[in-house]
């Protein structure tokens, strides 16, 4: 008898293979595992076994309370500070929820006979696919992933979307042994918490169809444009079809082809299993795919605006380091792409929008020169204005002109550096004369008065080592004025108004540089660059250069800085947040952490000399003429401030406050800090300030300085 011919041994599931036969020895060991949970799976469902299976399938596993009421993932919307007006929204799932009597009778016949027929009799795990596939996967030297009923199936994707670490994503698909018993050990126990109605019902609104649809409710809308209610019996088979595998059964942007052919067996399994007749089987076959695609909403995060790109920027960077949204980024990040929470920002969209043309006004997208403001709240830190000549996007490809500028980084006018608030890669622009304002605020906090009175001429000779350089007189720093007139007796209010460099060189000698700086960290200011951070962990005391702004900043940290003086001396660290609702209806509120970080007095000495810039004159002292006479002209209103130039014009700054609002703006080239912005650019950050701050006080004109009572004289 030949070798063909021998008899082929049976089963109660088919005839075994020689493969398959020495297959059942490698599986003994595995049995033990598979024991209790298939062993409950064969209990029969009736009255006499029902309380034995239910007392078994609570022992096998804890069922988790999101697998019987799973939490679906929900994008979540961040709105302006008006708490309507929507900005940005992130989530990385287009879902529709639907309820059972909305998901058409094709869609279930289809999806049961296709991925499960005897859904309705087993109670979780269907025995018989169980040792099927056992064999069949040991014998192939794969592992058990086959016989998956839609319940376990159902287990699996609420494993997965729920996972908010990457281990546990995997851990949520690992074909294992071990991930196979726990989806058995739920199946079973989740069927006898839940209808097979409810079961259908979640899966159906979980399972992933491809082209970023979610659930039958998405995928009816992405490639059919309707609801499921009016999908035919050929569109519900396509749809189900997909289910399997949405990137090889494709139809929109892979294989149309293999996407029919795997449409006309699920109908085949329809026909089957006695879902369908055959004459309708044929009839739904016979037509073609009727593809009426549409774009998913998906809202993977971002922003509705490109204007507002730069705040959503950096809310989510924010939003990732609260520590009460997570133990980890990742965790923080699921919750806020799922969690659903309606967030109200502190953006003010009015003015924002105000902002943005006074910065268009000034330098128009599309120059390489970048010109940005930012206004935060004085007393709260909210950020209400994030505002760039830039267009917040990813695509920077062909972007920039022609240059063989090695730092060159092609950012513009399209970029997602955050520009405004700076991180490890963009330490951001000299500050210039702007950083004068810490030198005053420690001179104040250590007694001098406001009328502290130096002889300052045009140039002049420091202890400050520096070495050989332009800056230098026998390698002793000698800084020099904006103009060679620039020579007498200055005060605090003459000495910022017309900033008066070797009056603040001075000033520094006098109290140490070391408490300037001192000053600028006790005011949020971070130093980012390397070079500024060495000078400033190391010695201090001897960077008299920093009197000047040579160290580099941003807006945010400069506005919110400066934000603390017409706050009598409360800085806030700048928070874009005001407050979440979950999806539960709780309110979370958001609040900066605030504290007295200069005394009250300081400050509004600091504001008084402050005023003189603007020439909307002192209270408690005399100006001469101010660097930035336009804002006091455009504000309609109190308003100080501050002008900051660099050597040579690299930079150009202005930073000024209203009571109520405190405004940064920078111009310089971010992707060539050697392209000076040259005198042609000088004034245009203040003229930014100046219309900016005109327009919220024309919004919220309220409020008034209060002059100091002490160091005045």
């Amino acid at each position: 008898m030949s070798a063909s011919s021998k008899p082929v041994a049976q089963t109660w599931f088919g005839p075994i293979t020689a493969v398959q036969r020495r297959a059942m020895f490698a599986l003994v060991p595995v049995a033990i595992a598979f024991g209790l949970v298939v062993g409950l799976a064969f209990l029969p469902l009736t009255s006499a076994f029902g309380g034995l299976a239910k007392v078994g399938s609570e022992t096998v596993l804890e069922l988790p309370d999101e697998l019987v009421l799973p939490p679906a993932p929900e994008s979540s919307t961040l709105y302006a500070s008006d708490g309507k007006t929507v900005i940005a929204t992130f989530g990385d799932q287009y879902r529709v929820q639907l309820e059972y009597d909305q998901i058409p009778e094709s869609v279930i016949n289809a999806l049961v006979a296709t991925e499960d027929s005897n859904f309705f009799e087993h109670n979780g795990v269907d025995p018989e696919g169980v040792m099927r596939a056992l064999v069949t996967n040991i014998a192939d030297g794969g592992t058990s992933e086959g016989a998956s009923t839609i319940t376990m199936q159902y287990v699996r994707q609420v494993l997965s979307y729920t996972a908010t670490t990457p281990d546990e994503v995997a851990a949520a698909s690992e074909i294992t042994i071990d991930r196979k018993v726990q989806e058995m050990g739920y199946a079973l126990a989740l069927e006898e918490e839940m209808t097979k109605q409810e079961i259908l019902t979640n899966y159906l609104n979980t399972v992933y169809f491809g082209n970023g649809a979610y659930g039958i409710g998405a995928a009816a809308q992405v490639y059919y444009g309707k609801v499921p209610a009016d999908l035919t019996v050929a569109e519900s088979a396509m749809l189900v079809g997909l289910i399997q595998s949405p990137s090889n059964y494709d139809p929109i942007n892979g294989s149309s082809e293999a996407a029919q052919v795997r449409r006309d067996h699920v109908i085949n399994r329809m026909v089957d299993v006695g879902f369908l007749a055959a004459a309708d089987g044929e009839t739904a076959r016979a037509e073609g795919l009727n593809l009426n695609p549409q774009e998913a909403n998906n809202t993977s995060g971002g922003a509705i605006d490109s204007d507002y790109g730069f705040f959503v920027d950096y809310f989510e960077q924010w939003w990732n380091q609260q520590e009460d949204f997570g133990d980890s980024e990742e965790v923080r990040k699921a919750r806020l792409y799922r969690g659903g929470y309606e967030i109200v920002s502190t953006l003010d969209v009015e003015l924002q929008d105000a902002a943005q043309e006074a910065v268009e006004k000034q330098k128009e997208t599309g120059s390489e020169y970048a010109l940005g403001s930012v206004v935060v709240e004085p007393g709260t830190g909210g950020i209400q204005v994030m505002a760039v000549n830039r267009n917040y996007s990813n695509d920077t490809s062909d972007n920039g002109p022609n240059t063989s500028n090695s730092e060159y980084k092609g950012s513009y006018p399209n970029t997602t550096n955050p520009l405004l608030s700076g991180n490890s890669a963009v330490a951001g622009y000299q500050a210039g004369s702007s950083f004068k304002m810490f030198t005053m605020l420690a001179a104040l906090e250590e007694g001098l008065p406001l009328d502290t009175t130096i002889y300052s001429p045009y140039q002049y000779t420091s202890k400050y080592v520096v070495g050989d350089g332009a800056a230098s007189c026998g390698n002793y720093w000698c800084p020099k004025n904006a103009s060679a007139s620039e020579v007498g007796n200055y005060n605090m209010w003459t000495g910022f108004g017309e900033s008066v460099n070797t009056y603040f060189v001075q000033l520094a000698e006098r109290i140490g540089v070391e408490k300037a700086i001192a000053m600028a960290e006790r005011l949020g200011i971070k130093f980012r660059a390397q070079e500024d951070l060495n000078f400033v962990q190391n010695s201090p005391e001897t960077f008299g250069p920093f009197v000047l702004g040579v160290t580099q900043s941003t807006p945010l940290d400069m506005a919110a800085a400066y934000a603390t003086l017409p706050a009598d001396g409360v800085y806030c660290p700048p928070i874009p947040a005001a407050s979440a609702t979950t999806l539960t209806g709780e309110t979370i509120p958001f609040t900066s952490a605030c504290d007295q970080a200069i005394s009250v007095e300081v400050a509004r000495a600091a504001v008084d000399a402050a005023r003189c810039p603007t020439e909307y004159g002192a209270a408690a002292g005399q100006c001469t003429w101010g660097t930035a006479p336009q804002v006091g002209n455009a504000v309609d209103g109190p308003v100080a401030g501050k002008t900051g130039t660099t050597d040579s014009n690299s930079t150009n700054w202005f930073v000024g406050f209203t009571p109520n609002a405190a405004a940064a703006a920078f111009i310089a080239d971010p992707d060539s800090p050697q392209n000076v912005v040259g005198k042609g650019n000088l004034g245009k950050p203040a003229n930014a300030v100046a219309e900016i701050l005109a327009a919220q006080w024309d919004m919220n004109g309220e409020g008034d300085f209060t002059p100091p009572t002490e160091l005045v004289h």
